[in-house]
């Protein structure tokens, strides 16, 4: 099965990867044991459970999680973000480097050559230090782009010295 806790789209995108629908999108008030125990049974058991934008699981999700690991002894396996474009940790990003059994991190390189640490925030082209932690394009053109602490630094120092931050 394949939990998504940020529903922007329903379908798994990425770039030179199997494309395959959402089961679930999970907002905050969802028991994901809960989901895991109706959909795993003993003639159609799950193999896996599949967990992308795990940085939005509330802690409590993530908890949730691990019983489906320990208890339910079905492999879980998620992806997300350690920290914002802010270098600030999600709540429920914490909680999963707590719990996990293993750690892999998915190496990206910023476009300077370095391995990229951070990720830095873009609304309408330029980047911003400021801002709710989720930012997520509906009125702006707001992406993101992984830097290397270098660069994520470099940019930071731009911006506050352009003056750009809210008054």
């Amino acid at each position: 099965r394949f939990l998504r806790k940020s529903c922007r789209n329903f379908w798994k995108r990425k770039k030179n990867c199997v494309t395959r629908p959402v089961d679930f999108c999970i907002s905050s008030e969802i028991d994901v044991l809960e989901i895991v125990r109706q959909c795993s049974t003993p003639s159609s058991p799950l193999s896996c459970v599949l967990c992308d934008e795990s940085q939005f699981f509330t802690p409590a999700q993530v908890e949730q999680l691990f019983y489906v690991a320990v208890e339910l002894d079905i492999p879980v396996i998620c992806y997300g973000l350690r920290t914002d474009f802010l270098l600030h940790g999600f709540a429920g990003a914490t909680r999963l480097l707590e719990l996990a059994h293993s750690i892999e991190e998915m190496k990206t390189i910023c476009a300077c050559g370095r391995k990229a640490c951070c990720n830095a925030r873009k609304v309408n082209g330029e980047f911003v230090f400021e801002g709710s932690q989720v930012a997520i394009d509906q009125t702006e053109n707001v992406g993101y782009e992984s830097l290397c602490a270098q660069c994520y630094l470099k940019e930071r120092s731009a911006y506050f010295s352009r003056g750009e931050q809210s008054k």
